[in-house]
């Protein structure tokens, strides 16, 4: 167990000094942008194979809708490619995202409790309300210093994204389940599959996005 959780601390630091890298440079960007897309495909028409068993044309249907919705996101990320602004509310709402994650496991595993869902056994109440309280502050901590937003903007913004990460983790654990998998993939000691670290984000940074925009739009 603790060899575990040690290979999921050294697996985040590498993932966050590439976060670091990726801000840094335009090549480093691409390159990995493109890796996650790829890779992220690659393990989900593996799980479509599994829970769409011998329904060829709903795998292939389910497979071009996933493939479409990562590429509009891909797009997303090539639009900050050369936009220093745009870029720093991506990561902004990618640190929204990741910090939904860690207090989700930080008050699950202190507080612990009755348990969220039977989706995903691991996931408890207070692991859910840790995901919104250090997603709210986390929002209110960036937002507030870098930009000078609204408080009160700011902790909806963190609300909303950690929402949606929840609701997209839970929606991969459906699948997961549904295909008698733990994980998507084993290429991230500790974490799994590119797909289990990232199936949150790929609610959340949309939505992150589409609220930003319309306090732009209606501010």
């Amino acid at each position: 167990m603790k060899s575990e959780i040690h290979k999921r601390i050294n697996t985040g630091l590498i993932l966050f000094l590439l976060l670091i890298l990726m801000f840094i440079s335009k090549i480093v960007y691409l390159f990995f942008c493109i890796c996650i897309f790829s890779l992220s495909f690659i393990e989900f028409s593996k799980l479509s194979k599994l829970f769409l068993k011998r329904k060829i044309f709903k795998q292939f249907i389910t497979n071009a809708s996933f493939a479409l919705y990562m590429f509009l996101i891909l797009l997303i990320f090539i639009t900050g490619l050369n936009d220093i602004h745009f870029k720093i509310i991506l990561f902004i709402i990618l640190l929204i995202c990741i910090s939904s994650d860690i207090g989700g496991i930080l008050f699950g595993k202190i507080f612990k409790g009755p348990k969220l869902t039977k989706i995903s056994p691991n996931k408890t109440i207070s692991g859910s309300l840790g995901s919104f309280i250090l997603s709210m502050l986390i929002s209110s901590i960036l937002l507030g210093y870098i930009f000078n937003t609204e408080l009160l903007n700011n902790i909806f913004l963190g609300f909303f994204v950690s929402l949606s990460v929840q609701l997209g983790d839970l929606f991969f654990s459906y699948l997961k389940r549904k295909s008698s998998l733990k994980n998507t993939g084993n290429i991230l000691p500790g974490h799994g599959g590119v797909l289990d670290r990232i199936d949150g984000i790929l609610l959340g940074m949309p939505v992150g996005l589409l609220y930003i925009l319309i306090l732009v739009f209606t501010g």
